[in-house]
């Protein structure tokens, strides 16, 4: 480990500005995948520490929601300059033994999350309110937009610098104040953003950070969800987790964001260039070992260029190396970020195989010394039978579809209960663009993969497994802010009743 690494400290709770353990003292061990053994111990918060960052977020939301806009911003555009100087420190030991992450994840998490918090610095001055014409005389009538008070935030361990502070950022630049639940499996990852942010001058209370167990998660979450100061809640993550804070939050009528799970189809035409197509699906569907929910895991082509794609397909594929990025330089697929989740998504192929399913690529083992590998694995012959056709595998796995009309192709598209985004490869763009308002989905990538985001988008699905409600830009303002209406009646007015 390097001079400046605090890889090997233990994590403690993030409360009002303070250090501190648990309210009880216990800790869990983070372990590293690729290896099994423990990293580091880590803080467990309790109902009590959830209910007093809640406290001290509430009443920092009384002077940080009162603070000039460019203050705000200040604040930001400091946090993300030394968010990137983590590059030369322990950010990137930290992400490589948390997550597994390659060399270019540890990129992605560190420098486009300098961008997120650039672009959220730039909102500050965009949240603006109307003045709507009024029917009654002698009265002006405004419409301003407020900050909500507390946010409850849960963002997840597969980009956790990235979707942490997106998880943060809109909500703080609007004018909330944030309790954030990390992920059991990336607290330290997490916790680089707090340590921007706290660097940078943002004022105790603002954020807090509360790692807990996964025996103890349930728990605080549902306390966090249900407590009256907390005004709205944002998730991302599963659906099977994503749909359970919904009835939670549901059951005290409270606001939510829940990005959830998908499925991401990609329809190949027959008039694509198969060659970038082929570029952008290995893109799409294996950066991350495929642990990304904008994964790449249906691939529709059309059946005059199938065997061409196929070929193209297997041999750019195939050219990936795979391997323990610990030990071996050049690796582009790592290890899944648990043995539990290879195991799983090797059950859903090995279940596709044995229904009769046909696999083109894989070897249906898993590998690593932490049983963590899995090679990517490339199905024909999956059908609506079996379960990897409809379940999220999460994992560097995807099944080809043929498809003969456009209409057969949409329709293969939109046979999910996924709805997160799409992408549509032809030299057509015209007709692309046309199937792209058929194909359901919250983003359709045409020509480009889809794993693609950036700051300012509006990133969300369109229901069902992939969540409600939208990150991103001025999207992001519309749901971490309320409307609120004001009117000014001239005084002596008479009223008839």
């Amino acid at each position: 480990m390097s001079e400046t690494s605090t890889l090997g400290e233990a994590q403690q709770l993030f409360i009002n500005g303070e250090y501190r353990p648990s309210s009880d003292n216990a800790e869990f061990q983070v372990t590293n995948p690729m290896t099994g053994s423990p990293i580091y111990s880590c803080a467990d918060a309790t109902v009590q520490d959830v209910s007093d960052a809640i406290d001290s977020a509430h009443a920092a939301f009384k002077t940080w929601s009162r603070l000039g806009p460019s203050a705000r911003r200040a604040i930001f555009l400091r946090a993300a300059d030394i968010l990137e100087g983590y590059m030369g420190g322990d950010a990137p030991e930290i992400l490589r033994a948390e997550v597994s992450a390659t060399e270019a994840w540890v990129r992605v998490n560190i420098l486009a999350t300098a961008g997120v918090l650039r672009e959220a610095a730039g909102l500050a001055t965009h949240i603006k309110g109307e003045i709507v014409p009024a029917d009654r005389p002698d009265t002006t009538v405004l419409v301003a937009r407020e900050a909500l008070g507390v946010v409850f935030a849960i963002s997840p361990w597969n980009a956790p610098v990235n979707l942490t502070a997106r998880a943060i950022a809109c909500p703080l630049i609007c004018g909330n104040t944030v309790v954030l639940k990390p992920s059991e499996h990336s607290p330290k990852s997490q916790h680089l953003v707090i340590r921007a942010l706290t660097a940078a001058g943002l004022p105790p209370g603002c954020v807090s950070f509360l790692p807990a167990s996964p025996a103890r998660a349930p728990e605080v979450t549902e306390h966090a969800v249900k407590h009256p100061l907390v005004r709205h809640v944002n998730f991302t993550g599963s659906e099977r987790v994503g749909a359970i804070i919904a009835g939670w939050a549901a059951s005290c009528l409270k606001k939510c964001v829940l990005e959830l799970g998908g499925k991401a189809p990609v329809i190949v035409r027959a008039d694509a260039d198969l060659d970038n197509a082929v570029e952008a699906i290995v893109f799409g569907g294996l950066s991350n070992s495929g642990q990304i929910c904008m994964s790449t895991e249906r691939v529709i082509v059309h059946r005059d260029v199938m065997a061409e794609f196929r070929e193209k397909l297997l041999a750019r594929a195939g050219g990936l190396k795979c391997g323990n990025h610990l030990a071996e330089e050049g690796v582009s697929i790592s290890g899944l970020f648990t043995p539990a989740s290879a195991t799983r998504v090797l059950g859903l192929v090995l279940s596709a195989v044995d229904a009769g399913a046909t696999l083109l690529a894989g070897d249906l083992r898993i590998h690593g010394p932490n049983k963590t590998i899995l090679r990517p694995h490339i199905l024909e012959g999956v059908t609506s039978a079996m379960d990897l056709y409809h379940q999220e595998s999460f994992g560097p796995v995807m099944i080809l579809l043929e498809f003969g009309s456009d209409e057969e192709g949409v329709a293969l598209a939109n046979d999910s209960d996924f709805s997160l985004c799409a992408s549509i490869f032809s030299r057509d763009v015209m007709r692309a663009m046309e199937l792209a308002g058929e194909v359901r989905a919250g983003s359709c990538h045409i020509n480009g993969p889809t794993v693609y985001i950036e700051a300012t988008l509006p990133n969300g699905g369109v229901g069902g497994s992939s969540g409600y409600g939208r990150f991103g830009g001025m999207a992001g303002v519309e749901e971490f802010t309320e409307r609120k209406i004001i009117s000014l009646a001239k005084p002596g007015m008479k009223y008839n009743f």
